[in-house]
């Protein structure tokens, strides 16, 4: 491999994470993997975000920084793969960070493979072989794969679900996909990250939902996989407008029941023609209940019971913790989810 030549570009997109930048462009820095370029694409931020970015590119020459007006994050991140020149590349968020070998162990697995999708983190792996999406730190993405298929690009002005939508359809697109279960990536929670904010505003996101739905119809008829992927797009959108939206977001019943007919309609129309019976069996009991539902009462009271239900037993293990030795760990762990359906 020639000197020159760039094995894995990292993009960063950047806005107003001066807390955490130096440490995510660290361990970048830090990796074992010697033919990297680093992508900082800073999307108007108004801390000290530009200040850190220009410390390091005068520093380090494989280190390369675009600065934007607020334009969002996939603007962001297709900016960085336009400028990408790696055989691979992999989108880092400023908040997080990797260990060392992170890069290396996924890079080597692609070459050896020669992926076009390089699923990484245990957690992701796990899901295979019905992954319908992944988050941006989920997957290390082969460029020339990329460049095949240009359409498919972040969605502009879509958050949260902008890296399902462009996974998802990635993963529609191949099967060269290969498995990096043991690279760690260490995702930093806090509350002021964007997809925190935007989930709280109710109505935005419902707002986005039918964009979704246009981006995921006109994709499949581009492709013509309503046929043969349409388990893959039913599990995504059982993951995200459902489980994710529908099921864990604080909604009121209005709202609750826009949602209840924007999937229903999306999936009679787009979905449930072309799944075989044994495609349906592999939804989730609560996903088919609700997609059968009469209306967003029957299941809102449906899902009610079961809940109802996994609390009866999450307390009666709780009692019988105290017949059995088991650890006060686990005795923990079982309060606290309670606690969670409770609230």
């Amino acid at each position: 491999m020639s000197a020159n030549k760039v094995d894995v570009s990292v993009v960063i997109p950047i806005y107003n994470c001066e807390s955490f930048l130096e440490e995510a462009i660290k361990s970048v820095l830090n990796q074992n993997i010697k033919c990297i370029e680093l992508i900082l694409v800073n999307d108007g931020s108004t801390d000290r975000s530009a200040l850190i970015c220009e410390k390091y590119v005068v520093e380090h020459a494989h280190i390369h920084y675009f600065y934007q007006s607020n334009s969002g994050v996939s603007v962001a991140r297709n900016k960085g793969l336009l400028e990408a020149t790696g055989s691979y590349v992999f989108f880092l968020d400023a908040d997080d960070t990797m260990e060392n070998t992170f890069l290396k162990n996924s890079f080597d697995i692609a070459i050896s493979s020669q992926s076009d999708i390089v699923v990484v983190g245990a957690h992701s792996c796990s899901r295979f072989p019905n992954i319908m999406a992944l988050p941006t730190w989920g997957m290390l993405l082969k460029r020339e794969f990329l460049q095949q298929y240009p359409e498919v690009r972040f969605p502009v002005g879509i958050q949260p679900c902008e890296d399902g939508l462009f996974s998802h359809q990635l993963l529609a697109l191949t099967t060269q996909i290969s498995l990096s279960p043991n690279s760690s990536y260490y995702y930093r929670q806090h509350d002021d990250q964007n997809h925190n904010i935007i989930n709280q505003n109710s109505d935005k996101v419902l707002d986005q939902i039918p964009i979704w739905f246009n981006i995921l119809k006109n994709f499949y008829t581009k492709y013509n996989l309503h046929k043969s992927h349409a388990l893959h797009l039913a599990l995504f959108i059982e993951h995200e407008p459902f489980e994710l939206r529908y099921l864990k977001m604080s909604l009121n019943n209005s709202q609750r029941e826009r949602l209840f007919g924007l999937i229903r309609v999306f999936m009679n129309d787009k979905v449930l023609p072309f799944l075989t019976e044994n495609d349906k069996k592999k939804l989730s009991f609560l996903f088919r209940y609700f997609l059968s539902a009469n209306t967003y009462q029957d299941f809102e009271e449906f899902y009610r019971k079961c809940e109802d239900k996994k609390i009866r037993k999450i307390k009666l293990k709780l009692f019988l913790l105290k017949f059995f030795p088991f650890s006060k760990k686990k005795t923990l762990r079982l309060q606290s989810k309670i606690g969670a359906k409770n609230n």
